[in-house]
């Protein structure tokens, strides 16, 4: 029986989350739109006779007189909504601009939430976010804009989570309202599969109402306070635009080649200046190679004479006497005979 129980609660509970979390959000619209948006309704019998009734006892009243107000005030609902902001400033001093930022906004009744910041001379900055009230955060966005310097830039936007509110707080009561259940149930329990499964649902019951409650604290600050980032930029620091870039043209074209030649010509100056350093040295050793070169080379002659192999070939040997027998007297030698 307490299975079944359990069983039966856990499908209620996320049924009734899901309603209940319909329901404050649709009575949220209708009472933003205002009573002229709600569909009308007919009349019952009783009703319409009693308004009869009431028509009569007005004519024989007499019309009411003019400038009497008819109906009642209907009190605007309170919307939650989540400001966020975030605007450039360029100031001359850029720690004494931050300063009087946070000057300005603790007067307000803000605070600083975050601060960074860097130093480069006229290209310092800085980046603080503030947390403001939401009923101030219009005057100080022109407060800001103005005593600080120059506004360069300035992005809004909001959210309206009013919607987000009602549904968690809807689930939360929900979530709750099982747990309570689900308890009184643990106590009923008679076998130990019993306990340890009311003890399962209640550990999931009990980190679904964690995450609600997390979820319920964030929307309670984001719509507590207003979110609002200042960037300070020095005097020489450049600024990333954000507009929208115009459509592809000759213009475009043309301006993108000019950025194109101005970066290369960047390039090749850094190139030179990084390469200057080296080919001083580098020029001085090759003169002076070529100096020594000069000193070993030998002169040449004077006068024009040829210059004189220093190493001729030697003149060949002479070759051993030839034999030659002599004549004798008679002309004829023995052979000859």
């Amino acid at each position: 029986m307490v299975l079944g129980a359990v069983v039966l609660l856990s499908g209620c509970a996320g049924g009734a989350s899901d309603t209940a979390a319909g329901a404050p959000a649709a009575n949220l619209a209708e009472d933003a739109a205002g009573p002229q948006s709600r569909p009308k309704r007919a009349p019952a019998a009783g009703a319409a006779s009693d308004a009869a009734r009431a028509e009569g006892a007005t004519g024989e009243a007499g019309a009411p007189k003019e400038g009497d107000v008819a109906g009642v005030e209907v009190a605007p609902a309170d919307r939650a909504i989540v400001y966020t902001g975030e605007m450039t400033v360029r100031a001359r001093d850029v720690t004494a601009a931050a300063d009087r930022a946070k000057q300005i906004v603790a007067a307000a009744g803000g605070r600083l939430g975050s601060e960074e910041s860097m130093s480069f001379g006229r290209e310092a900055g800085a980046t603080l976010v503030f947390k403001v009230p939401p009923e101030r955060y219009q005057a100080l966005l022109t407060q800001l804009g103005k005593d600080l310097g120059r506004r360069e830039s300035l992005r809004q936007s909001t959210e309206d989570v009013t919607e987000q509110v009602a549904d968690v707080d809807s689930r939360v009561r929900s979530a709750r309202a099982a747990l309570e259940q689900l308890r009184s149930l643990l106590s009923r329990a008679k076998t130990i599969g019993e306990v340890l499964s009311v003890e399962r649902e209640i550990s999931g019951r009990e980190s679904e109402l964690e995450s609600l409650l997390a979820r319920q604290k964030t929307l309670a600050a984001q719509t507590a306070e207003a979110t609002l980032t200042l960037r300070l930029v020095g005097p020489a620091a450049v600024v990333a635009r954000t507009d929208p870039e115009p459509p592809p043209g000759f213009l475009s074209g043309l301006e993108g080649g000019w950025k194109a030649l101005k970066t290369t010509a960047r390039v090749v100056l850094l190139v030179t200046g990084a390469l200057l350093p080296w080919l001083v040295p580098i020029a001085l050793l090759w003169l002076g190679y070529l100096a020594v070169r000069r000193r070993l080379r030998p002169a040449p002659p004077l006068g024009g004479s040829p210059a004189v192999d220093p190493d001729p070939d030697p003149p060949a040997a002479p070759g051993p006497p030839v034999a030659v027998a002599a004549r004798p007297e008679g002309g004829r030698t023995a052979g000859e005979d």
